[in-house]
Order: structure tokens, then C-alpha cells, then sequence
């Protein structure tokens, strides 16, 4: 008698989908929401050398559906930060993007794009109960990788990202973004670190909601 082996998955097969991705975030449910912080403090290159200096930030975190590639299945936020010094009401940083978590195998994945013609995907590991967690690009890499514009690469090149990422219990936030950059053929570590507290709650994503 011929034993038959189940089939493996193909890259076809897509597996269910819950319909409420807020209980399926794993590590990513703490940002769920909207947020806002007014003491965060930014390091950058000038001229004259490094100078830093405070900002005032509003972040959300939107629920999304879940998204499948064939067999792989991740739940995730779509984000939206944004950034204003003290004294100025020209927008300073603005980015969007998604964070994405496979419950599968821990995968993250942060996508970040900004408007100076830059976009990055990042990436790390988290458990379903982490409170902690990091991701990381890199320039040249394929599947964690930096692309800029032909003057940024040139003059202010992006060749690593990190972010790291604490919850904590009083329903706040705090990151840490570790950017090295070659700025006239010098390497500089670009820093910038906030506490964010929660003005908003979570809502829904469109199927859980109806």
C-alpha cells in the first residue's frame, strides 16, 4: 500500500483570515490608537555640527485587515507621525507607513516613506506577548532595505535604521530611532527619542467594524 503525503502549502493557498485583527496584533496592539508627546528631542547634522533640538508629535495607529501573500498571513497598523518644532508651525518630519506582525514565525515589518523622497522597509522578530521589539534596514539589502533620492544618497546617504520600540503600562509609548548617515564622506548617528501617551483609542478595522 502507497502511503500519500499531504500536500504542502503552495504559494497559492491562502490561509483563513480573522475578521478582528485588533485580537490578533500580538505585539503591535499597544500602538493601536492615536497619540501625542511634546518633549521629543531630535540630534542632527548641521553645518556647523550637530545641533539638537526638541519636537512636539502626533502619531495614529489605524487597524487594518488582514493581508495575505499567498500563505503568508499578517495583521498589521497603518501609521501616520507627525512632527513640528516648539516654535515653528511648518511641518518638520512627516511619515506613513505600516507595521506589520506574521503570527506564523514573529516576523515585523516597519515600511517607512517621508517626503523628502526616502522610503524603507525594516525589519525584526516579536512574540505574541512582547512589550519590547526592534527593527532594522540597511542600505543595499533586498529584503530589508533603503532607497533615497539621487541627492540624499549622494550628500546625506541613509546606510542603516534602526527602531526599538518600549510599551508601557500607563498606556504610553517610547522609541528610540538610531539612523546612520554619511554626510561629505563622514559617518553620522542621527538620534531621535520620544515618550507618546494616548489621546484616542483604538478603533475597529473595516471588516471587524461591518
Amino acid at each position: 500500500m502507497t502511503l500519500t503525503q499531504p500536500p504542502h502549502p503552495g504559494i497559492f493557498d491562502e490561509p483563513p483570515v480573522a475578521a478582528d485583527t485588533l485580537s490578533h496584533l500580538g505585539p503591535l496592539r499597544g500602538l493601536a490608537g492615536r497619540w501625542q508627546a511634546a518633549k521629543g528631542v531630535d540630534t542632527s547634522p548641521k553645518a556647523d555640527g550637530p545641533e539638537t533640538k526638541p519636537y512636539v508629535e502626533h502619531a495614529s495607529f489605524e487597524v487594518i485587515d488582514g493581508q495575505t501573500n499567498g500563505p503568508q498571513l499578517f495583521y498589521g497598523l497603518r501609521y501616520h507621525m507627525h512632527i513640528n518644532k516648539p516654535d515653528e508651525k511648518i511641518t518638520f518630519h512627516d511619515q506613513i507607513g505600516y507595521w506589520l506582525w506574521e503570527p506564523a514565525t514573529g516576523l515585523l515589518l516597519q515600511s517607512v516613506t517621508i517626503p523628502r523622497g526616502q522610503a524603507l522597509l525594516a525589519q525584526g522578530r516579536a512574540g505574541a506577548h512582547d512589550r519590547s521589539f526592534t527593527v532594522e534596514a540597511v542600505r543595499g539589502a533586498t529584503t530589508n532595505g533603503i532607497a533615497s533620492n539621487p541627492f540624499l544618497d549622494q550628500n546625506f546617504r541613509t546606510d542603516r535604521y534602526r527602531c526599538a520600540i518600549t510599551l508601557h503600562d500607563d498606556d504610553s509609548w517610547s522609541y528610540r530611532l538610531d539612523t546612520t548617515l554619511m554626510v561629505e564622506g563622514k559617518a553620522f548617528d542621527h538620534h531621535d527619542t520620544n515618550l507618546l501617551r494616548r489621546v484616542g483609542p483604538p478603533q475597529p478595522n473595516p471588516l471587524a467594524a461591518g
